[in-house]
């Protein structure tokens, strides 16, 4: 177990220093001007967050600190006001090709199936509809929904509609996975779940993932590195932390291990101020 106070790979990435980044974000800032305010507001200010080729990175902080604005700045949703984005290596201009995203909120279509919802990517992309279906059956199958591909979302429970969504990410082969809260209305039986099954896909091929979470024991449970940010506005990297729990793990076993309770000290002993300062300024907003 180990904290530093720069961001740097983490020690589970074989070689990761020497490697271009999968995701780099330099010294990012975004600004926002509202219309008709009289000032601006500036969400992230001079943040700097590397993500390595296979690395998985959770990073946490107070409510409305800006954490989903770094997630977009990385889908390539928002142009930074200043700074660069680059992924392996080449500065981003546009959509981000190579990331899948998962976003917090609903994302399945709920006219069409969970086996229609999973390949509409392979449908866009002009994919002939057998091999579709093919692909998407075996996605769902690798999720837990092999015999479920017929149900519309209406007709499936939460976590089935979170199982459906992840595989709707992953058909697609994204080199980058990124991962807005998306457990977060689960309860905490099918959230474990859940992120087990994540675990098991990603040990699988081990994608680069930018995971957002409020919730500290699922950073800890899932991630290579945790990255914790400052208060808003302006909200930056002010620690992170290599976890050096052995993998495979089993996230609701994990939490019961003395290095588990050690790091979860450490890590909120960084941000129990920066969770204050959050809290009293939505109670003044």
């Amino acid at each position: 177990m180990a904290m530093t106070q720069t961001i740097s790979p983490a020690r589970s990435a074989p070689a990761a220093e020497a490697a271009v980044p999968a995701l780099d974000l330099d010294n990012v800032t975004c600004t926002f001007r509202t219309p008709g305010a009289k000032a601006s507001y500036t969400a992230v200010k001079e943040a700097t967050l590397r993500i390595a080729d296979g690395e998985f990175v959770s990073v946490v902080g107070p409510t409305g600190c800006g954490k989903s604005t770094l997630l977009n700045v990385s889908a390539g949703l928002l142009q930074p006001s200043s700074g660069t984005v680059r992924v392996y290596g080449e500065e981003l201009v546009g959509m981000n090709r190579k990331a899948g995203y998962m976003f917090q909120a609903e994302s399945l279509m709920p006219w069409r199936s969970a086996l229609d919802n999973v390949v509409v990517g392979l449908e866009y992309q002009g994919v002939p509809r057998a091999e579709a279906e093919a692909r998407g059956q075996d996605w769902l199958k690798r999720v837990g929904l092999g015999a479920h591909g017929h149900r519309y979302p209406h007709q499936m429970s939460g976590g089935m509609r979170k199982r459906a969504a992840l595989a709707q990410t992953l058909i697609m082969n994204p080199r980058i996975i990124l991962m807005d809260e998306p457990f977060s209305a689960l309860d905490i039986q099918t959230r474990q779940l859940m992120e087990n099954e994540l675990l098991d896909i990603w040990s699988a091929d081990r994608k680069s993932v930018l995971f957002i979470t409020h919730d500290l024991e699922e950073a800890i449970a899932l991630s290579d590195r945790v990255v914790v940010l400052s208060a808003g506005p302006g909200t930056h990297p002010i620690g992170e932390f290599v976890i050096d729990l052995p993998r495979p793990r089993d996230v609701s076993e994990i939490r019961l291990t003395p290095q588990f309770v050690q790091l979860h000290d450490q890590i909120w002993h960084t941000m129990k101020e920066e969770v204050l300062k959050g809290y009293v300024q939505s109670q003044n907003k």
